[in-house]
């Protein structure tokens, strides 16, 4: 979620993800993100580890094809932007300062030092307040880049507690900067949170690259039943992990492992439809079976099959994109014309995180994440 994409975004390891947001290990449903071991599913959970057989070898193979979109009928969605979807922080979490291609961030009881090329400027908070931080994240500067955690004050675990928006949840020190969560998409979690809680009727949400489940843990909570797709093991487990944490045990949750375009190329034939999707693909990949995602060769059509899956009463469509070599306006323009003839509202700008200081209330400069575009049906 950075400037570029999200690698493994917790250590990075499942072949089968195609994640390059998360790196040649990762496993994010052809895009996905990883985590643990698997936990057992409980009883109404259904994991769909699908393995291909000789004869769906073909579908795996062709499951990232390009396919060019065809101009749709009807007219293009009202549109609004720019806007920016400004993040203070919320539970656990919140950046105290940023500067010299740094970022100082508090997640839980632990203060953070991570890469964040986009810090052009200089720290604002004096070096000795850098300097009393638990963890460090040394090595590759590029957001796929393998490194390593420095702890200065003491050895710490691989894992502590965190919770946002009343979801609890495991942070863990991968090998690839990022900590199992994406604090920047609250802003969407929030939005999803509240448009289910308004809801007069239990709403199905899609989360397509679900990562450590954080985004299906809160859509749980709220009251969705919720599909979790992701193609990593690894993160899969890491999800189930905080759902036990969470308490939600018992909530109407589908936990599958397998690559993001089959899933929904089979959702479409099938008939299956969902009130709101959450899509946050890499901009590079490999599935399980050796497929390819290309970002800009292949979002047209997951685009297009995700609107085919959006049940006629549908709340909203999500698509969050960390490559710096688009516009927000190139996936602006693609979500219009993916939903021309549905009416509704198609907003799209970039995920910003705002520093909050030492005490977490104190706004000060803007971090941009990422991009993203949301149809939504007014």
């Amino acid at each position: 979620m950075r400037a570029g994409e999200k690698p493994f975004r917790g250590g990075k390891p499942d072949a089968g993800k195609f994640d390059a947001k998360k790196g040649p290990d990762a496993g994010k449903g052809n895009l996905s993100k990883p985590p643990k071991k698997a936990a057992a599913a409980a009883p109404q959970q259904a994991a769909d580890h699908k393995k291909p057989s000789p004869d769906n070898q073909s579908e795996a193979a062709s499951a990232a094809a390009v396919v060019p979109l065809e101009l749709r009928q009807g007219a293009l969605p009202r549109e609004k932007l720019p806007l920016i979807l400004e993040s203070l922080g919320a539970g656990d979490f919140h950046v105290i300062d940023s500067g010299h291609g740094l970022k100082l961030e508090q997640y839980g009881p632990y203060r953070i030092v991570r890469p964040e090329a986009q810090a052009l400027w200089p720290p604002a908070l004096p070096a000795h307040v850098w300097d009393k931080v638990d963890a460090i994240f040394t090595g590759d500067t590029d957001e796929d880049g393998m490194g390593r955690w420095r702890f200065p004050r003491e050895a710490l675990g691989e894992t502590w507690p965190l919770s946002l928006l009343g979801v609890d949840f495991l942070g863990r020190f991968t090998a690839f900067r990022h900590v199992g969560v994406f604090p920047e998409q609250i802003a969407h979690w929030t939005w999803m949170k509240e448009t289910i809680e308004r809801s007069d009727r239990p709403l199905k949400v899609l989360n397509l690259f679900g990562y450590t489940g954080v985004a299906s843990l809160v859509a749980a909570a709220a009251g969705a039943e919720v599909t979790h797709v992701d193609a990593s093991k690894k993160a899969i487990g890491w999800a189930r992990e905080n759902q036990t944490l969470s308490r939600l045990d018992r909530a109407p949750i589908r936990w599958i492992c397998d690559d993001a375009m089959k899933f929904i190329q089979r959702e479409a034939r099938r008939g299956h439809q969902y009130d709101i999707i959450l899509t946050d693909p890499p901009k590079f990949g490999r599935g399980p079976n050796g497929e390819v995602w290309q970002l800009f060769d292949h979002l047209p059509t997951m685009l297009s099959l995700c609107r085919d899956i959006l049940s006629p009463k549908a709340a909203g469509l999500v698509l969050t994109a960390y490559s710096i070599r688009a516009s927000f306006y190139a996936i602006h323009e693609l979500m219009r014309e993916t939903m021309r003839g549905k009416g509704g509202l198609v907003e799209s700008g970039e995920l910003v995180l705002r520093e909050a200081g030492q005490d977490g209330k104190t706004p000060a400069r803007a971090l941009s994440t990422s991009l993203f575009s949301r149809w939504v049906p007014k």
